[in-house]
């Protein structure tokens, strides 16, 4: 699964990979959990994105209320296009997510040791992600995200047998296209990313705590032991 992830590019560099003009005011965070509003970028109508503040956990647009809404922070790949909470946003509300790294746990003798994954390259780069807009009977309509996940790929398999997918820069126009709407164009796009793109290593388990948001999350740790 993917529970907390990082994303402090600066507002220029997410513009450029997103190629898009961007106004949203956003802080570095280097632990991003579930239930807090993030920046995805989605397509209003063909030809024009935007980026804007999702909930992250998504409550379907069918939802009586929106408790359990946190618990589907991720949709799984294999799935996506069947389950009921999943198939529309993804037919139809399809969205990219920023970020820099991600964490995964690596149970160690009783314990679980976090790992941060991120680009060799340094750059940032998008999640896939779904989005959907609730509306309660009272009060303003709720617009909140998952991020999709798939199999490891050989750099994370010996950490989590999961990973969140990564979307490769030339196909972002195509996952957000809302023109496509057929699973067998959509689903080849949610393969594992490249391993020999990335890098991981441990760090502190201060990134446990979702209270801790500072650079040291991110540290390389000297001896995981």
């Amino acid at each position: 699964m993917c529970g907390r992830y990082v994303l402090k590019a600066a507002l220029p560099d997410i513009a450029r990979m997103l190629g898009m003009d961007v106004d949203l005011a956003l802080e570095p965070s280097y632990n991003i959990s579930p239930t807090t509003s993030v920046p995805a970028c989605r397509m209003r109508e063909p030809g024009h994105k935007e980026l804007l503040l999702l909930r992250w956990g998504l409550i379907p647009h069918w939802a009586k209320q929106a408790d359990g809404g946190y618990r589907m922070i991720n949709a799984r790949a294999e799935t996506v296009a069947e389950k009921p909470a999943f198939r529309i946003p993804f037919r139809k509300r399809r969205c990219l997510i920023p970020a820099d790294g991600y964490y995964e746990w690596k149970p160690v003798e009783g314990r679980k040791q976090p790992y941060y994954f991120t680009m060799k390259d340094g750059h940032p780069f998008c999640f896939a992600g779904l989005w959907d807009r609730w509306q309660p009977a009272d009060g303003e309509p709720v617009e909140s995200c998952a991020i999709i996940t798939t199999g490891a790929n050989d750099l994370g398999a010996g950490v989590h047998p999961r990973m969140p997918v990564i979307i490769a820069a030339d196909a972002y126009a195509r996952w957000l296209d809302p023109r496509l709407t057929q699973a067998e164009a959509l689903l080849p796009l949610l393969a594992p990313f490249p391993a020999d793109a990335m890098t991981a290593y441990p760090v502190s388990t201060l990134v446990n705590n979702a209270r801790v948001d500072e650079p040291r999350c991110i540290t390389p740790l000297a001896d995981p032991a």
